[in-house]
């Protein structure tokens, strides 16, 4: 069975790397739509190279490995790498338009972070995801988030978001077409919040909130430039280079899709870019309802994870003191907990039922409430590329072309 992969951005390139590693595809056919350099050569040159994670031989097979890219063919477009065929598909952009069928593809990963809106008509004018599947393709992976661009319509029922280990089991081979991995950030923040909710129950958990101090993505400007016409943020135009920069996160959100209990939790995302080029952190806050004479501990929560750790491989836990290039290429961690960082505080809450409860209060009756709650702060590493991110699509990707054999 052949894989294909439409775009040769930061996750198309280093899905290729995943797969001629794993070599489960008997070939893989890459759509970029366009010409790259001055042919083949240099697109291969690019592929084989990165200045985050070195080598495509060194990565496969250590430090003294030649190359592993041979046998270009400009004509036909193809190379072996690391022994895999691989086809160049240069002629469009539009899915709907490129030759999925001719190559015999049936299940393409789209990685352009373009095409994410699940609900436009496949024949529209600037492309869309079921595009492929009119082009021959019978199933997509997103490597983004499903974003419905129409309000009021509603996710279709063909399409799912699903992550490995979080909720594969809900995705019906039978009935789901259309497959969202999420993003780097929803893997990771659902790998800190399901072991928490497991252990210590959905109903405990008053609020939540998190920040992701994440590395740089395609998004940023090098240089400070003018903005387009119309843009509201400005930020996305300041240079990446030489500033921490505000921006936003569709997290929570996405998060509900693959832990439903979440959508009755008040939760909060947020997001600031830094200059590294890969290699991300969560900063997690929970507000807990607790009980003062047996309150919930560091220890406790560490606890928790390490023992889920023992029978989930996507999850890690760590002693070390950790900083954000360490955790580049984790073999599909989806998320790296920094255990020496958790730490707790409890304390009474006290609550004013006279401003909350709309009845009254009966006669002389106390209208303060102490609520016991414990904030919990979990630190979360994730290599928002290769390490965690493109393995785990690259799992889930091998997990779902097993079912259409």
């Amino acid at each position: 069975m052949k894989l294909g992969i439409n775009g040769l951005g930061r996750i198309g390139k280093l899905s290729i790397w995943h797969h001629v590693s794993r070599k489960h595809f008997s070939g893989i056919v890459a759509n970029i739509g366009r010409e790259v350099g001055c042919g083949l050569e240099d697109l291969a040159a690019m592929l084989e190279r990165d200045s985050t994670y070195g080598r495509l031989g060194s990565y496969l097979h250590g430090h003294k490995c030649p190359r592993v890219i041979e046998e270009l063919n400009e004509e036909k477009g193809t190379m072996l790498v690391n022994g895999v065929p691989v086809t160049i598909l240069r002629a469009t952009r539009n899915p709907a338009e490129i030759a999925w069928q001719d190559q015999g593809v049936r299940l393409v990963v789209d990685t352009t972070g373009v095409f994410t809106d699940p609900t436009a008509d496949a024949d529209a004018a600037k492309g869309a995801l079921r595009g492929h599947m009119q082009a021959g393709a019978e199933k997509v992976i997103l490597s983004a988030p499903f974003k419905i661009k129409s309000k009021g319509l509603d996710m279709p029922n063909d399409a799912i978001t699903t992550i490995m280990g979080i909720n594969e089991e809900m995705y019906n081979p039978g009935k789901h077409s259309l497959i969202s991995a999420a993003s780097c950030t929803t893997t990771c923040l659902s790998y800190m919040i399901k072991p928490l909710m497991e252990k210590i129950g959905a109903d405990k958990i008053l609020s939540a909130s998190m920040v992701t101090v994440h590395a740089a993505t395609g998004s940023q400007q090098v240089l400070d430039r003018l903005p387009k016409a119309g843009a509201v943020d400005l930020r996305k135009n300041r240079s990446i280079l030489n500033n921490i920069i505000l921006t936003t996160t569709g997290a929570a959100k996405a998060l509900s899709l693959v832990i439903p209990e979440m959508a009755s939790i008040g939760f909060m995302a947020e997001s600031v870019r830094i200059p590294t080029s890969s290699g991300s952190l969560i900063i997690l806050v929970l507000n807990l309802q607790d009980d003062l004479e047996s309150p919930i501990k560091r220890n406790d929560i560490n606890n928790i994870y390490k023992e889920y750790a023992t029978h989930n491989n996507y999850l890690l836990f760590s002693e070390n003191q950790n900083v954000s290039s360490d955790i580049l290429g984790s073999p599909a961690a989806a998320a790296v907990i920094e255990g020496k960082e958790t730490h707790t505080r409890t304390a009474n809450i006290q609550v004013n039922l006279a401003k909350v409860k709309a009845e009254s209060l009966a006669a002389g009756a106390d209208p303060i409430l102490n609520v016991p709650v414990t904030q919990a702060v979990v630190y979360g590493w994730y290599d928002n590329e290769l390490g965690s991110y493109t393995n785990m699509l690259g799992d889930l990707t091998v997990q779902i072309s097993e079912g259409m054999f």
